[in-house]
């Protein structure tokens, strides 16, 4: 068979321990579902050496399995995701993890929207664990409990976020804050990128369309920089502190929605001066990035990023921001690089490039030149490697 197990905030600890309990229950079975690297820690292929997995993303608990050809690995924008599970992929039984039965005897995903919708109304069965730890939520999928063929009382805390100190992605926010404009919508990436909304907190009228929110959009509604406006904040998941579940309980202008409506281009080309900000792992001289891979070995999937990257430059005013630290290890590594390393994705391509924001500048490439390009990207390099950048491109430029 073949089961739905959902992932980023709805992952169940209380399923997961007991499919570790009673591995045999998984042989022969194919999982499925979008468990995001640094969020869900499960490898759900290695829980029987005859489980099996269909994956969107690869976690660093999955490459065991990956490496024993036990996961398919489908690299997929969020939206082609969506739509994969939704028209492509049987599913015989879908794990949902649910808030308590609202007054209407209808089940909420709360603060997990963004992929379950698209299996909901084509699983054979379904299995609800009903958290009362859950908050019920506006916009949110609703399952009435008639069409549910198991209900489990599943009592466990939501996964958290972290919010820790990251000096660089502070100076970065400062840098991306340049280019935000009161009455934005702003969709930032998860991870360490969200920490730019700490800079933010003098703009006003912000909106956010977003795949998924955590705990530092509680900075914008601290400094009153969100608009005040039903739907001002629209998201497919949420994952942080217990104070950011009560606020996406509490107030009126969050929503939820699934990833068929957050990350479609007809969606957000319909959003003017939309803004989209997210994180890689390598930009090159081209203007092309590297979302995916280090040293050839898949650590994670492009994910949402080129849909929303998309949607920015079709929205009227719209920018798409990739923001990322000049260096790694200790600053010993550049990460604005003179090609991509042999082997790696092109996550980005060039002509999807539009700003590339590092703690040390902006470049502005949407229609820059490829000489302007490269001299942009260079000025925003670690200022250690920017005489070997502009020797390497010199040398890429005249073998052209």
């Amino acid at each position: 068979m073949t089961v739905y197990a959902p992932g980023l905030a709805a992952e169940s600890p209380v399923l997961i321990g007991a499919l570790r309990q009673a591995p045999e229950a998984c042989a022969g079975v194919r999982f499925t579902g979008i468990w995001l690297p640094g969020i869900n820690r499960v490898d759900y292929a290695g829980l029987h050496p005859q489980a099996r997995a269909a994956a969107f993303f690869i976690t660093r608990e999955m490459m065991p399995s990956f490496a024993a050809g036990r996961i398919d690995f489908h690299p997929l924008s969020y939206r082609e995701a969506f739509l994969f599970l939704r028209d492509r992929m049987p599913i015989d039984l879908a794990v949902l993890h649910t808030a308590l039965p609202n007054e209407a005897g209808a089940l909420s995903l709360g603060v997990a929207n963004d992929f379950t919708a698209a299996v909901i109304g084509k699983a054979r069965r379904k299995l609800a664990l009903v958290n009362p730890q859950m908050p019920l939520t506006r916009g949110a999928e609703q399952v009435p409990l008639a069409e549910v063929d198991w209900l489990v009382r599943a009592d466990a805390p939501l996964p958290g976020d972290g919010d820790a100190d990251d000096p660089v992605f502070d100076a970065i926010g400062r840098q991306v804050s340049s280019l935000i404009r009161d009455g934005d919508t702003l969709e930032v990436g998860v991870g360490r990128v969200q920490r730019i909304f700490a800079a933010l907190s003098g703009a006003r009228d912000l909106r956010i369309h977003s795949g998924a929110i955590t705990t530092p959009l509680l900075r914008l509604a601290e400094a009153s920089a969100i608009a005040d406006a039903a739907d001002a904040v629209t998201a497919g998941v949420a994952l942080g502190s217990e104070a950011l579940y009560r606020f996406v309980r509490d107030d009126r202008r969050v929503r939820f929605a699934p990833v068929g409506y957050t990350h479609d281009i007809a969606t957000l080309r319909a959003i003017p001066q939309f803004v989209a900000v997210n994180s890689v792992l390598e930009v090159d001289l081209l203007g092309q990035a590297n979302a995916e891979m280090i040293g050839g070995r898949q650590i994670g999937a492009a994910g949402g990023l080129v849909d929303f990257m998309r949607g920015a430059r079709a929205s009227p005013g719209g920018r798409a921001i990739v923001a990322l630290p000049a260096t790694a290890k200790g600053g010993t590594v550049s990460k604005i690089v003179a090609s991509l390393p042999a082997g790696s994705a092109v996550g980005i391509a060039r002509g999807d490039m539009d700003v590339v924001v590092t703690e040390y500048g902006t470049a502005q490439l949407r229609t820059a030149d490829i000489d302007q390009r490269a001299r942009a990207l260079i000025a925003i390099a670690a200022p250690a490697f920017r005489e070997d950048l502009a020797r390497a491109w010199a040398t890429r430029r005249q073998q052209m």
